[in-house]
């Protein structure tokens, strides 16, 4: 098994740190680039930066925000939002990020996916997969887009498999019914995504105590634990979460 990965996650919206609940109802959480170094310093294995208002405003990552977090980091970055040509792409990786995250994007030109891992390569293209429950669906669950506001009725676990095949590197399925209410991550969701690709899975949207992180590991099967609100309002320390997941027996970085 490999060493797991600890990645808080800045979720921008006008130049600041925000968290909402369910996607809405969002809350100012400081400065970007003060908490980017200050995760960083408490043993951050990787940082990940989405510009969550980017498509909805139906314009590009704000670039500016990129360079000013890379500045102060030496973790890798995934920066995600408003992503949706390999020329994004490429500005984004330049401006200092080690890896791009796409959603709607890689929905509405699956295509995109395969392009950009055959030239960046897949270790830099990770796909963010937002989904809700739905019975109709095979799997349970619905893919969602659009900051959670547009519902496909397509499922989002055969969309990881199709992702995973077009050459994504990393997936990152959030639940839109976890999502800030750290009553713990959706680990039917996350199981369900890890169990069909063999490419490492972000479990993401919910984490609320020590107890989340390892069942995102032991029952979820993820490998990176994502978290926001929990790092952002001091609830937890990135050290605690750590020595909690050794205390277990599970390999961590760092």
């Amino acid at each position: 098994m490999e060493p797991l990965r600890i990645m808080p996650c800045l979720d921008m919206k006008d130049g600041r740190v925000v968290k909402g609940v369910n996607f809405v109802n969002l809350k100012e959480a400081g400065d970007p680039v003060k908490n980017a170094a200050f995760y960083q310093q408490e043993g951050a294995d990787e940082l990940a930066m989405l510009d969550i208002a980017a498509t909805l405003e139906n314009r590009k990552t704000r670039l500016e925000w990129v360079k000013k977090v890379a500045a102060v980091i030496d973790i890798p970055l995934t920066v995600g939002g408003g992503i949706a040509t390999l020329e994004d792409i490429e500005l984004v990786l330049k401006a200092g990020a080690a890896k791009v995250s796409m959603n709607s994007a890689a929905v509405n030109n699956p295509v995109l996916i395969k392009e950009a891992a055959k030239k960046f390569g897949s270790d830099k293209i990770t796909v963010a997969i937002d989904a809700k429950r739905n019975k109709a669906m095979p799997s349970g669950f619905e893919l969602v887009v659009s900051g959670g506001t547009k519902p496909l009725a397509k499922d989002a676990v055969e969309w990881a498999k199709q992702c995973e095949e077009l050459g994504a590197g990393v997936i990152l399925p959030t639940s839109m019914d976890g999502d800030g209410t750290k009553s713990g991550y959706d680990i039917e969701f996350t199981k369900a995504i890890s169990s069909a690709v063999t490419v490492p899975v972000v479990a993401s949207g919910g984490a609320g105590k020590l107890e989340d992180f390892y069942e995102a590991v032991a029952h979820g099967g993820a490998s990176i634990l994502l978290a926001a609100s929990v790092f952002h309002f001091r609830m937890l320390s990135i050290g605690e979460v750590k020595n909690f997941l050794r205390q277990k027996g599970l390999p961590v970085a760092g």
